[in-house]
């Protein structure tokens, strides 16, 4: 991490919304999402506010040694928002703890506030993360044998 990772970092996010982020396209398995309507699925949302706020550190991280992982979501989602709208996201890192990151959160599609809340990230080493990853893949696949 960079000394230039501080608190206060503000930063603004767009994204015009396509019909493949809608409800039925968040799990197509689903039959019970297939019957709802096409707005923009709070899932794809949540993936919204992620890319916003690595779009945001990333030039402040050794990218792409370090990277980040979403640990924590806490917000609402009040107002549908249908294709072809443009959400912007606009965030403000918070808190900086030694690698784990917070940012206050908001979201609007040009007609109303969509979403607000707090999101909470963590720098990792992406070397060292894969192979956890990798590690804890191949115990399970050892213990499903």
């Amino acid at each position: 991490m960079k000394d230039s990772l501080q608190p206060g970092l503000k930063f603004e996010f767009q994204f015009q919304v396509p019909d493949t982020k809608t409800v039925p396209h968040l799990y197509p398995e689903s039959p019970e999402f297939q019957l709802m309507p096409r707005v923009l699925a709070t899932g794809y949302m949540v993936g919204l506010f992620e890319w916003a706020c690595i779009q945001a550190i990333n030039p402040h991280l050794d990218w792409p040694r370090e990277q980040t992982v979403g640990i924590h979501v806490d917000l609402d989602h009040t107002a549908a928002t249908p294709p072809g709208l443009v959400v912007t996201v606009r965030g403000t890192l918070t808190q900086v703890e030694g690698r784990k990151l917070t940012f206050a959160l908001e979201a609007d599609d040009g007609m109303d506030r969509i979403s607000q809340g707090h999101h909470v990230r963590f720098v990792i080493d992406a070397a060292k993360f894969t192979t956890k990853v990798e590690a804890k893949a191949q115990r399970a696949g050892a213990a499903q044998e």
